[in-house]
């Protein structure tokens, strides 16, 4: 079983939510629950983000080059993939690189856990990573951990085939969603940014998924990721909320 409890500013700065954390930790280990402990204030300094893909490599390089260029103000130690097909993008950008798939592309949930652990990591970004999260996972770092790039519009496309759906319902306009994950999937009320990209009557759709995959799909991500980390939006009940301005 697990648990979790998101704090925010605490009154009296670190040392009082790593002791909350201490205590949940003995408390979790006496009840046999998975109780995490966390903030986006925490850390003092830039977020520790994990970039989880499969084989489409624009939308995770787009990521690691935004995080290059100081667009997205954090850090990115590590790439999860559960095929080893993206691994030069680790290395590229300086980041560790950890395989939790097996030969067929079966992903390890319980090493993704224990690798997200073990690097601190405060967002997980699932950069077309085609494989779907257990709702075990999406509790243990539930309150807004957890972003995902959808390759299509929500609520209207969701599925693992959004640009053929569109194409069969005879729409000209396609798009992408960054959306926060919650166990229930693809379900549209997380939504972070959204963009889209038209295209002429009788388009192929292999013209139109390409198009997205290259340019829609990574522009989407990282603008959604940039919000998050630079705190503008957050995840409030399972709802996307602003974060209101100081005065």
């Amino acid at each position: 079983m697990s648990d979790r409890i998101r704090s925010g500013p605490a009154n009296n700065g670190n040392v009082s939510l790593r002791s909350l954390q201490e205590e949940m930790r003995q408390i979790g280990e006496h009840t046999g629950l998975s109780i995490r402990v966390w903030s986006p204030n925490f850390r003092g300094q830039r977020p520790r983000l994990a970039v989880a893909c499969t084989y489409v490599e624009d939308t995770p390089r787009a990521v690691l080059q935004a995080v290059a260029d100081g667009v997205i103000n954090a850090d990115v130690p590590v790439v999860i993939s559960n095929r080893k097909k993206l691994a030069s993008l680790a290395d590229e950008f300086d980041s560790e690189f950890r395989m939790i798939g097996d030969g067929q592309g079966a992903a390890d949930n319980e090493r993704l856990v224990a690798t997200l652990d073990e690097f601190e990591i405060d967002y997980l970004i699932l950069a077309r990573y085609m494989r779907v999260l257990p709702a075990e996972v999406c509790w243990q770092f539930a309150g807004g951990r957890i972003i995902n790039l959808h390759h299509g519009l929500l609520p209207g496309f969701p599925g693992f085939r959004p640009y053929h759906d569109a194409n069969n319902a005879r729409m000209l306009t396609f798009g992408a969603t960054c959306h926060f994950i919650i166990p229930e999937l693809d379900a549209g009320n997380q939504t972070i940014n959204q963009r889209t990209f038209s295209v002429a009557p009788g388009t192929p759709i292999e013209q139109i998924i390409a198009e997205g995959e290259r340019d829609n799909e990574p522009k989407c991500l990282v603008e959604g990721v940039r919000r998050v980390v630079d705190q503008e939006v957050y995840l409030h009940f399972h709802r996307v909320v602003p974060r209101k301005k100081p005065a």
